[in-house]
């Protein structure tokens, strides 16, 4: 089959557009880049010269590559040329009549076949097509920047689009070596959809002094395993670009939640759109760079001293419990593990012992370490054994009845002035220290599974919790070698108030049928560098673990817009949970 499109026309070639030129040509096609005026078109052409050599330097073309690469693009600024051309992708700035005029007019001149495509991120494909006579062969064709690494280009059809263009258009994708998705004609289309609800999400709670700007951006990093922190991302697309994306969600939807930010607003109005003007959300060294400047903090310098810990009980039986016990018998603090019996913390042990060993197979722990390890933890069917411990942490089941008890309990057994931390993703972490007679000794203290292994601890302080008290955490978790972040004590803290309702959205995407389960785990692995699809992950979280945290972020914050898709909650009355069950949104059980 004969490869579609053998001649294109790149009209605009700003970063994107002269990106796409250049994969287009080393797909061996002809290209016929296309700019506003001469000045421009010589700008243009020098920007993919600078481009290509880079790409000599750095091996990914050979100087013979880019020559015959080079001869396949001109440059000019006829708009008359896209005549020449199989398919038209326009990457103009993103203001909506300057693509219809531009539309209009290249459906004035290109012959009727030819296939008119726009590279807008947020506004509407279908408008735009309408400037021309032949709105069934035009439709979005977004790629994503840098263009020569990122492998995802989302296919946009609209009501009008002919299906067979949208074919050809996702075939040529794949002859760029790309992997195409489709979307439907709405703003954000997949990726953008998703993301930059969570981005504008992130911006106010960065606005309500919830958390540290490097707080939030380190919880979603270490705790989710992206790529860059929210607000950094923010300051590398550009504040500007994300409040225009964020406008054209909400004409549309009306959903509170993609209403913008008012920080985004001001900081678009004081010129500070994030590293292309040197300050956005932080402060770069010049125009362009992505290093960072430090500034100065008025906090963290004058926090009081934390309380000594040199013993830890920690109560529970479960993975999470064990994988604490671990963390700390490994930084060489004496532990008390803690559970209803003794046979379940003797067990509980066994299990620590076997993490220990494999450890030591894959050669990330000494039998020396293991075995000193081992010899710090006593396991105790007694919570009476915890009376002397200066730390306890709380790693029961996720039950608020269960764990005010077991507070209550505590209370009465520990000695006065030991810290008492709860590890709950979810629960009001006030409601524990309340059980106690000492609430300024009651924190938050959210490890992430496996402990083990995973860096963050979200460090929760009530509006009772000491000051020392929040101070002795975050010095033991420095200890223990993890990284703590603050935050204040409401639903979901950091992370999960992030991740749930972006988890969220991909569920009501789905049940809207705008995309399928596949192509919404692509995109968001593909487009954002995610470790894992929202439908992966939601899989792997468990559907009724995700049901419970949406249903308290919805009755916490009362916002329309986080609660649960009613296919969520459809899935979990079936009992299709995920990979526990053997099948949530993909069946696992055949595999």
């Amino acid at each position: 089959m004969e490869r579609p499109f053998p001649t294109v026309a790149v009209v605009g070639l700003g970063t994107m557009g002269a990106g796409i030129a250049v994969a287009v040509a080393r797909s061996g096609r002809r290209v016929i880049g296309i700019e506003a005026g001469p000045d421009q078109a010589a700008r243009a052409l020098a920007r993919i010269e600078e481009a290509t050599a880079r790409a000599v330097e750095r091996e990914r073309l050979t100087a013979e590559m880019r020559t015959a690469l080079l001869a396949l693009i001109s440059v000019g600024h006829d708009l008359g040329r896209a005549a020449e051309a199989d398919l038209v992708i326009e990457e103009v700035p993103e203001q909506l009549e300057l693509k219809r005029e531009i539309f209009a007019e290249l459906d004035r001149i290109c012959p009727p076949e030819t296939v008119l495509a726009t590279g807008t991120t947020a506004l509407s494909v279908t408008r735009i097509a309408a400037a021309t006579a032949r709105p069934e062969r035009v439709l979005g064709v977004h790629f994503f920047n840098p263009v020569h690494s990122m492998k995802l280009v989302e296919v946009v059809r609209t009501v009008l689009t002919a299906p067979q263009a949208a074919a050809d258009v996702a075939e040529f994708a794949r002859s760029l070596g790309k992997e195409p998705v489709a979307a439907g004609d709405r703003p954000g289309f997949i990726v953008n959809g998703l993301l930059f609800a969570y981005l504008n999400q992130a911006a106010a709670m960065f606005e309500s002094k919830y958390a540290s700007r490097e707080d939030i951006d380190a919880a979603m990093r270490l705790g989710c395993g992206l790529p860059m922190g929210p607000l950094a991302l923010l300051d590398l697309i550009g504040v500007d670009t994300a409040r225009t994306v964020l406008e054209a969600m909400y004409e549309q939807s009306r959903d509170r939640l993609h209403a913008p930010a008012p920080i985004l607003g001001q900081l678009v109005a004081a010129g500070l759109l994030g590293r292309k003007s040197g300050r956005g959300f932080y402060t770069y060294e010049a125009p362009g760079s992505s290093k960072v400047v430090a500034e100065a903090s008025a906090g963290g310098s004058g926090r009081v001293a934390g309380r000594e810990v040199h013993s830890v009980g920690v109560c529970g039986s479960g993975t999470m419990a064990t994988g604490i016990v671990e963390v700390f018998a490994k930084a060489g603090y004496q532990v008390f593990l803690a559970a209803r019996s003794q046979e379940k913390a003797e067990k509980a042990k066994a299990q620590l012992a076997k993490s220990l060993e494999r450890s030591v197979a894959k050669g990330r722990l000494t039998e020396e370490a293991r075995d000193a390890a081992l010899a710090l933890v006593t396991a105790t069917g007694t919570y009476a054994d915890l009376a002397e411990v200066d730390l306890v942490v709380e790693a029961v089941a996720e039950d608020l009845g269960v764990k005010r008890d077991l507070f209550a309990a505590l209370d009465k057994i520990v000695k006065p002035g030991a810290v008492l931390a709860t590890t709950t993703s979810s629960l009001p972490v006030i409601s524990c220290a309340t059980a106690t007679s000492r609430p300024q000794d009651v924190i938050g203290m959210h490890f992430f599974n496996p402990a083990p292994a995973m860096k963050l601890v979200e460090v929760v302080s009530t509006v009772l919790t000491a000051e020392d008290v929040t101070s002795t955490v975050l010095e033991l978790c420095a200890k223990v070698k993890k990284h703590p972040v603050e935050c204040g004590d409401r639903a979901g803290f950091i992370v999960n108030a992030l991740l749930f309702p972006y988890l969220n959205d991909a569920v009501r995407m789905l049940q809207e049928h705008y995309a399928t389960v596949d192509d919404i785990d692509t995109a968001m692995k593909l487009g954002c560098g995610y470790p894992m699809g929202p439908f992966e992950l939601l899989d792997v979280v468990g559907l009724d673990v995700s049901l419970t945290i949406e249903q308290v972020l919805h009755q916490e914050f009362r916002e329309p817009g986080l609660a649960a898709a009613p296919l969520l909650e459809h899935l979990v009355a079936a009992g299709c949970l995920g990979r526990k069950s053997g099948r949530g949104f993909r069946d696992h059980a055949r595999r």
